[in-house]
């Protein structure tokens, strides 16, 4: 496709065919990602990739340590507490991405939310349904493969930005070879499942995790959130 139709048609899917993806596919959109800019060229990022059986297990493994979360949750304090000390549900991730929006960005969560969920047809106060849509996350929206990014330590936030670009080239390529892909923040949850498969440098911090196949033809595929205008983007200049 032409760079700017690549663009316009990435977008976030929540829905995968469960048609397996060719590792030689796969090493195709990994290699494409390698060409992205960094700071200094240093490349601060390691991918771990799960497909074929390897990805059923991680689902599984996934999506029960998100049920034992959500009822700890749902739970009183004291269950809360017994279910933090003996392990497994509770987050053991390097980051946190539950966190509490500022308020000048939480608009546009919650109109992202309310029209994703309108589309699904999910009430507001639906709360079981909402959680079972979240719990699509941690089975990775049936995708045939599933992507963890590493961001190394030693460069700060640097090497968050790195990885962003790296992501972001890596998610137009797929597009453009008629994949689709989700980056998941909250696959970054659990460190633990990926680190028992994979052997990851100490300096490497869990990021996020990337779903990728191909696209199911489903309504929740053509969800798009709005975008902020060009005079929102631009900061205007001082008045003298």
């Amino acid at each position: 496709m032409e760079f700017r139709d690549v663009l316009h048609q990435r977008r976030s899917i929540r829905a995968f065919e469960p048609t397996p993806v060719p590792p030689a596919l796969v090493d195709e959109v990994l290699a494409d990602a390698l060409v992205s800019p960094s700071w200094s060229n240093t490349q601060p990022y390691k991918v771990a990739v799960v497909s074929g059986a390897e990805v059923e297990g991680l689902r599984q493994e996934f999506r029960e340590r998100f049920q034992r979360l959500a009822a700890l949750q749902r739970a009183p304090f004291w269950k809360k507490a017994l279910g933090a000390l003996k392990g497994g549900a509770m987050p053991d991730g390097d980051f946190r991405p539950i966190l509490r929006y500022p308020e000048d960005l939480q608009p546009r969560r919650v109109a992202t939310g309310l029209g994703l969920y309108r589309l699904l047809g999910i009430g507001r106060e639906d709360r079981a349904a909402r959680e079972e849509q979240m719990a699509r996350n941690f089975i990775f929206f049936d995708a045939p493969v599933v992507m963890f990014v590493f961001a190394h330590k030693g460069l700060g936030v640097y090497s968050a930005l790195d990885a962003g670009i790296f992501l972001q080239s890596l998610m137009l390529s797929a597009t453009d070879r008629g994949l689709g892909t989700c980056a998941q923040g909250a696959l970054a949850l659990w460190r633990s499942p990926v680190a028992q498969r994979f052997e990851i440098p100490a300096p490497y911090q869990l990021l996020c995790g990337v779903s990728m196949g191909y696209p199911a033809d489903a309504p929740v595929n053509r969800f798009r959130p709005d975008r902020q205008s060009l005079d929102e983007l631009r900061l205007p200049p001082r008045t003298q």
